[in-house]
C-alpha cells in the first residue's frame, strides 16, 4: 500500500478535476520525453503553448490578464503534480508563481496587457534574473547596472542560474540605477529577449534538474522603454523582491513535500517487489524502520506546508513563516531521498531509476530561493 496523503484541508473539488487535468497532461507530455530533455538540456518550446492551450499557465492571474482568475492553491496544485511527475524539466514555477506575479504587482496597466495575456498562452516565456557570477544571495550588491537615457535605460551586466534563459521571451532584470545607493538602489526592470545587446550564454551542466534550461544572461547596451521599470520610481526593486520571497520560497517548499511524497512511495514500492537473502527488502527491520521514519517526515512536511498555504491564501503568511517553511521542508526532502536511495543500494545510483533523478535534482532547493542558511538569518531575526 503506498504512503496513504491525506486531502490537503484547502482543497476543494474544482482544485481536484484541476489535479487530474495536470497530471494527465504531465503523464502525457512530459513522462515520455524526460530522458531526452534530460540530455538536451531544455525541454521543447512547445510545451508552453500547449500548456496555455488546457489553461494551466498562469492560473493565479486575473482574467481580466488573460489568467486563470484562481488563487496559489491553483497553482501548487499544479506544481505538486509535476513533482509527483518526476519533472524538474519545467521552469512553470518561475514563469507562472513568480514573474507573472512580479508584472501584476509592480508593472503599469499599459504592460500588465501587453505582456500577462502573451505569458498565459505561453507565447511568452518568462524568467527572472536576481544571481550574477559574483553575487548569489546579496542582491544589495548587484553590479549590473541601468542608466537612465531620455525614456529608455541603457542596461549592461551579466546574469546566471536563470531558469527559463534559454526559452524566455521576457526577463525581469535586476539592476542598479544608483550604485551608491546600497538596497535602494536596487530596480527591477523589463527586458524582452529581442532586444538588440541581449544574449544568451550557454546552457549551465548542472548536477541534477538536466532537463531545465537554466543558462547565463548578458546585457551588452540593452536599451529598453523607461516605462518597462517595475514600480513608479526607481530604487524599489530590493523592496519588491522581499515582498514576492515569501510565495517564492512557499513555492519551493509545495515541490519539496509533494517529491518528499513521491519518493517514500517509489521507495515502498521497490522494497516490496526487490529480495534479498530470500526475502522482500521491505521485510528487513531496518528497512521497515527507515521507511517509517521517512512516512513520518512526510506527513509532519504535508501538515506544516497546508497550514502555510492557508495562510498565504488568507495573505498571511510572513517573511518569517515562509523561511520557515522552505528551511524545514527542503532539508527534510534532502534527507529522505538520501535514505531513500540507500533502500534501493546500488540501482539508487544509476540515472535511469526516477529515485537517484530526485536525489540529485533535489539537493538545490536547499540553495536556490535563499540558502538554509539566510533562511536561519531570516528566522533568527524574529526571535
Amino acid at each position: 500500500m503506498p504512503l496513504q496523503i491525506q486531502k490537503s484541508s484547502w482543497s476543494t473539488t474544482e482544485l481536484e478535476d484541476l489535479r487530474e487535468l495536470a497530471r494527465s497532461f504531465l503523464q502525457k507530455e512530459f513522462v515520455p520525453n524526460q530522458e531526452r530533455w534530460a540530455a538536451e538540456k531544455k525541454l521543447d518550446r512547445e510545451i508552453w503553448t500547449k500548456a496555455g492551450e488546457l489553461g494551466l499557465l498562469c492560473l493565479s492571474i486575473p482574467e481580466e490578464y488573460g489568467g486563470g482568475g484562481g488563487t496559489f492553491a491553483h497553482e501548487a496544485v499544479l506544481y505538486e503534480e509535476q513533482a509527483r511527475a518526476g519533472d524538474s524539466a519545467w521552469g512553470v514555477t518561475v514563469h507562472s508563481g513568480i514573474v507573472a506575479h512580479y508584472l501584476l504587482a509592480y508593472a503599469s496597466e499599459e504592460k500588465k496587457r501587453e505582456w500577462l495575456p502573451k505569458m498565459a498562452t505561453g507565447e511568452m516565456v518568462g524568467a527572472v534574473a536576481m544571481t550574477e557570477p559574483g553575487t548569489g544571495s546579496d542582491l544589495q550588491n548587484i553590479k549590473t547596472r541601468a542608466v537612465r537615457d531620455g525614456d529608455h535605460y541603457v542596461i549592461n551586466g551579466a546574469k546566471t542560474f536563470i531558469t527559463n534563459g534559454f526559452h524566455s521571451d521576457l526577463v525581469v532584470v535586476a539592476c542598479k540605477t544608483d550604485p551608491d545607493a546600497g538596497a535602494q538602489g536596487v530596480s527591477l526592470i523589463v527586458v524582452e529577449t529581442d532586444t538588440p545587446g541581449f544574449r544568451r550564454g550557454r546552457v549551465l551542466d548542472k548536477v541534477g534538474l538536466k532537463g531545465q534550461d537554466t543558462a547565463e544572461l548578458f546585457f551588452d547596451d540593452v536599451r529598453v522603454p523607461a516605462a518597462n521599470l517595475l514600480g513608479d520610481a526607481e530604487g524599489q526593486g530590493f523592496i519588491q523582491l522581499m515582498l514576492q520571497l515569501p510565495q517564492e520560497r512557499l513555492i519551493i517548499a509545495v515541490t519539496a513535500v509533494a517529491g518528499l511524497e513521491a519518493a517514500v512511495n517509489l521507495t515502498i514500492d521497490y522494497t516490496k517487489e526487490r529480495t534479498a537473502f530470500g526475502r522482500p527488502i521491505f521485510n528487513f527491520q531496518n528497512t521497515k524502520f527507515k521507511l517509517a521514519e521517512a512516512a513520518t517526515e512526510a506527513a509532519v512536511s504535508r501538515a506544516f506546508l497546508d497550514q502555510c498555504i492557508e495562510r498565504h491564501l488568507r495573505g498571511e503568511l510572513d517573511v518569517q513563516g515562509a523561511a520557515m517553511a522552505k528551511l524545514w521542508t527542503t532539508e527534510r526532502v534532502n534527507k529522505v531521498v538520501d535514505d531513500c536511495v540507500q533502500l534501493f543500494g546500488g540501482y539508487g545510483y544509476m540515472t535511469e531509476y526516477p529515485i537517484a533523478r530526485a536525489w540529485a535534482d533535489v539537493r538545490i532547493s536547499r540553495i536556490f530561493g535563499g540558502t538554509s542558511e539566510i533562511m536561519k538569518e531570516i528566522i533568527s531575526r524574529t526571535l
